[in-house]
């Protein structure tokens, strides 16, 4: 099996068993807490993702970019970590009184404090990932992160069964990065030199500064409506988007993240191979939507019986954003596959301009969609994830090959296929009243229909995954 394929596999435990146990422990937990208790914490997402992009300032993507990268580079990076995640801190803290204020929370003032610290445990560890993911070695990351996760989350149950309220979510954030950056430097065996060459921050930074300015213009959106709805509406309407957005976008990120982050390295050794980036693009391409298309609509269609059984009626005012907003994320393998295309040819510039433009469009249409709701609201997150996925293609025609009709072209048998059972389903669920029946039915009735439509077409992304499932179980 080669090292790529190895690597996926691995990459797909880790990132199933970390991320399923997480997301199901957290159904738990919300299931002990109210929603308005869990829109508290999703309040500060803006401002920890905001400072964790900081901190991380683009450099694990320079370090897996840059071919001729020493000890140097890795320890500069290190020191680099610490001394910004000590500094937003220090911000954060002096600044909790004034985010209590603009929500009206009191309680966020020693939440904030506490939660921040979740900052400086994680910096501990980004250049020990990233070192580890160079050297396509998931199998690690898996062992720590799926104990740090289960201890956290062990925690983080018990403390919410005893009424801990907001403060278990708390405990179990700090625990799990603590224990995740404890596992990974006992795992890892990597240490830092005592070393710092600004001549090494020069260089990385010239690449990562630009991937730093786009990614900080898209993490403030992605968290700019827990900010704007916490303000404009309540806890509890943040509460019930950021339980809608958790789930809607699970399935696609995560398998996305599985394929990306073994093939970035591999395509960034043959950057300079025009013809094998423009064949394998393709086929990552169509894997990814072969895999992700199918799961999101049927989460679209499920929705409302899943959070009736899993969450419970006190949820069940996000069962509708979760369909809209699983429409919305299907398309989000075509973004990122797209926008890493421009990383691997050294083309950050590209990838700032293109972000430039989706979120000026983006705030606009979030301006726009603001006032009519929640649902509307998500309804502008489709627009804009049809609108990105328009623009970054745009850009990727620069560097490749592969333009609007050519991925077209790869793409529409799947959304084809994706669409006809999706109908088939919904179909089938219109007279079932129990949510039980109504998910049975629904996924029994998806599955064969897409199952069979891919055996039908013969598909050969169903062959590859078909082959990579039993030569691992062999």
């Amino acid at each position: 099996m080669s090292n790529t394929t190895n690597g996926v596999i691995w990459s797909a435990i880790e990132r199933f068993s970390v991320q399923g146990v997480q997301f199901l422990l957290s159904i738990v937990i919300a299931r002990l807490i109210t929603p308005a208790e869990y829109g508290l914490i999703a309040m500060l997402a803006i401002f920890m993702a905001v400072a964790q992009t900081f901190i991380d300032s683009g450099f694990g993507s320079a370090l897996i970019q840059k071919k001729d990268r020493d000890e140097t580079d890795y320890s500069t990076v290190f020191y680099f970590n610490i001394l910004v995640s000590v500094v937003l801190y220090g911000i954060l803290f002096l600044c909790a009184p004034l985010i209590a204020g603009f929500y009206k929370q009191p309680l966020l003032t020693e939440v904030t404090r506490w939660v921040g610290l979740n900052l400086i445990f994680s910096s501990f560890s980004i250049v020990q990932r990233t070192r580890l993911s160079i050297e396509l070695n998931f199998k690690v990351q898996t062992k720590a992160s799926l104990a740090s996760v289960v201890i956290s989350g062990a925690i983080g149950i018990y403390t919410a069964y005893q009424g801990w309220g907001v403060w278990a979510l708390v405990v179990q954030s700090l625990s799990n990065n603590l224990l995740s950056t404890l596992f990974l430097w006992i795992a890892a065996k990597w240490r830092p030199a005592i070393v710092f060459s600004m001549n090494s921050f020069k260089r990385l930074f010239s690449f990562g500064s630009k991937l730093l300015v786009s990614a900080l213009m898209h993490t403030v959106y992605l968290n700019l409506y827990s900010l704007v709805i916490g303000k404009v509406y309540n806890a509890m309407d943040v509460g019930y988007y950021n339980r809608a957005y958790t789930i809607s976008q699970y399935p696609s990120t995560n398998i996305v993240s599985v394929i990306c982050r073994v093939i970035y390295p591999v395509q960034c050794e043959h950057q300079h191979d025009q013809t094998w980036l423009e064949e394998t693009f393709l086929k990552y391409l169509r894997l990814s939507c072969f895999v992700v298309f199918p799961l999101m609509v049927l989460l679209a269609v499920i929705a409302k019986p899943l959070v009736l059984l899993v969450l419970t009626a006190k949820w069940l005012p996000s069962a509708e954003l979760i369909s809209i907003l699983s429409l919305a994320y299907m398309w989000y393998p075509v973004m990122v596959i797209n926008n890493q295309m421009l990383n691997v040819k050294g083309r950050s510039d590209l990838f700032l301009r293109a972000e430039i433009i989706k979120k000026i469009v983006a705030v606009a249409i979030l301006a726009v969609t603001l006032p009519f709701g929640l649902r509307w609201l998500c309804y502008g997150v489709l627009l804009y994830n049809i609108f990105d996925m328009w623009m970054i293609i745009f850009f990727t025609k620069k560097v490749m090959n592969t333009g609007y009709l050519m991925q077209i072209r790869a793409l529409m048998p799947v959304t084809t296929l994706t669409a006809v059972s999706g109908m088939m389903a919904a179909g089938s669920m219109l007279f079932l009243e129990s949510a039980w029946w109504q998910i049975i039915v629904g996924m029994l009735v998806f599955s064969a229909a897409y199952i069979g439509g891919s055996v039908i077409f013969k598909f050969s992304e169903f062959v590859f995954v078909n082959n990579i499932i039993h030569r691992k179980h062999k």
